[in-house]
């Protein structure tokens, strides 16, 4: 056996069902892959890859890893971007990208490809022993699996793919987790007991740990409104009395202002990063932060208390010493729901004619209204792309399932979302799976929608045509309906408000007989958000 068929062993041994990248790979070139079981999928271009193995990482909450390949020189040159979103985003996959021959990796001009992987990998690899395969991509499995989701990377050289490995056993890892110290826990539960304003903050850590059900009884038994972040977004049911929405660029006005009034802040499952696309922590609140990441405490917000651990561990261990120490129902639920509604409606109020209007071009909050409106959300999982598309649905697109909203935004990669949706739809085929973009994010991917269409992938794309550039004046154009029937899709231009609806509702028709389709919205330049 050599190296190259030990590691489609390793793929297969490891769960692993999808190998996305752009050939020349032996993984890919040889059928090694393939031979194993592991179905590859070649892209037109590596970050969409990438991007598709991070939405598989994303939507199943890290249970499933994917794993991308690429060859040398070009296409680890092309491969670096998709890397580093996965990494700002926190999301587990497996990268094993070609490299030079061992005779000329440090020859200049080459690519030192595996110096560019090591800021954006969690742990960045050089397989050059022949007989270390078994460890080598053991290592890199359990990193992606283990503690802070983030991408794994094994650069292995040209030459050694085809040397024998000689005897061959792997065992495939598995993944642990830890809890908090109870003594911290105690001391926490006594401050959000005795907290007269506390606001829960829900971060992307309680997808990974699916902790779901014990943040909702958390919340329902402190009364306590909850918010997410943008990564956290559907964490948190968007139609709960006591949600708050999602922190972003752009966000509900009943967040900032529960936010600006709250006396005690819990963040669980979050790193409390400085970002644009999440929330500013007001002064003066106590801060208290729960991550499975320690490097996250202090590294910005400074905080009062802290939990390191597992975020379901850490909550379930909170319901119970909060229910410990408190008697039922402490008879605030009502008031504080109360509160949440009144200055929701006071907020959306303001936004409803812009979210229903009938002019012409239409306006993108109208298409997102609509989406709102109309998908189920039960069985569809949506995301939106980086600038003005993510801005506008981040508040106004109400999230209700786990798992069913992919958001993001720290590095914010142009046509990122495409390749989310599609790995979605791999490993959730009986969900309805919407990526919402604009002129500037088809761009950069949208090549994609022939990978769509050729690998029986049938997402809905939502492109949302103002013929610019956000808000850059940098006039673009193009047919993007025509675009998408020459990739071998459906696609539809819609140019009259009074038929988005029915455009969106035959687009999830089409997805569902097995198309992937482009639904391209003539809409006007929206500057409008709702950014406190």
């Amino acid at each position: 056996m050599n190296v190259n068929e030990a590691i489609a062993d390793v793929l297969d041994a490891e769960g692993v069902e999808y190998l996305f990248g752009f050939p020349s790979n032996p993984l890919f070139d040889s059928g090694s892959a393939e031979n194993a079981g592991v179905r590859t999928i070649i892209t037109r271009q590596e970050r969409t890859a990438l991007h598709m193995a991070d939405g598989i990482g994303r939507v199943t909450a890290g249970e499933n890893v994917a794993a991308f390949a690429c060859q040398h020189g070009p296409g680890t040159e092309n491969s670096v971007g998709g890397v580093a979103q996965a990494y700002a985003e926190s999301a587990p996959l497996v990268a094993i990208p070609a490299g030079y021959d061992r005779a000329k990796t440090d020859v200049d001009p080459k690519f030192d490809s595996l110096l560019a992987y090591q800021p954006v990998a969690k742990t960045c690899e050089q397989l050059t022993d022949p007989d270390a395969v078994g460890e080598t991509m053991r290592r890199a499995f359990a990193a992606a699996r283990n503690g802070r989701p983030r991408p794994a990377v094994v650069e292995v050289p040209k030459d050694v793919f085809a040397k024998e490995a000689g005897d061959f056993e792997y065992e495939p890892t598995s993944a642990t987790r830890s809890g908090p110290d109870p003594e911290d826990v105690a001391e926490v539960a006594e401050v959000l007991c005795d907290a007269d304003r506390p606001v829960i903050y829900a971060g992307q850590g309680v997808h990974y740990a699916q902790g779901w059900e014990p943040l909702r009884e958390l919340a329902e038994v402190l009364e306590a409104p909850v918010a997410t972040s943008l990564n956290g977004k559907s964490a948190f049911p968007e139609d709960h009395p006591l949600s708050l929405g999602a922190g972003s660029k752009s966000e509900p006005g009943q967040l900032y202002h529960f936010l600006e009034e709250c006396d005690v802040l819990f963040g669980i499952g979050c790193s409390f990063s400085t970002t644009a696309y999440g929330i500013s922590v007001p002064e003066g609140k106590t801060v208290i932060h729960a991550t499975l990441d320690p490097a996250d405490i202090d590294k910005e917000v400074a905080s009062a208390f802290s939990l390191v651990g597992d975020a379901k561990l850490a909550l379930e261990a909170l319901v119970e010493a909060v229910d410990d120490r408190t008697e039922g129902d402490r008879g605030r639920f009502d008031e504080v729901a109360d509160e949440i509604a009144s200055v929701r409606e006071e907020w959306y109020e303001e936004w409803r004619p812009k979210l229903e209007s009938d002019a012409m071009p239409i306006n993108p909050y109208r298409v997102v209204g609509e989406l709102d409106r109309l998908l189920d959300k039960q069985s569809s999982i949506v995301t939106a792309d980086a600038g003005n598309a993510r801005d506008f649905m981040a508040p106004f697109y109400e999230a209700t399932e786990p798992l069913s909203y992919v958001g993001w935004g720290k590095t914010t990669q142009l046509g990122y979302g495409l390749g989310l949706m599609m790995g979605a739809k791999l490993v959730r085929p009986e969900k309805t799976c919407v990526h919402v973009m604009g002129d500037g994010a088809i761009g950069m991917t949208g090549m994609d929608v022939e990978t769509a269409a050729r690998e029986d992938i049938p997402v809905l794309l939502i492109v949302l045509n103002n013929f610019e550039m956000a808000s850059y004046d940098t006039p673009f154009s193009g047919h993007y309906a025509d675009f998408a029937e020459s990739m071998g899709g459906y696609g539809e231009r819609v140019e009259n408000p009074e038929d988005v609806a029915e455009a969106i509702e035959r687009g999830v028709e089409k997805t569902e007989e097995g198309t992937p389709v482009l639904l391209e919205f003539l809409t006007a330049k929206e500057t409008d958000k709702s950014i406190f």
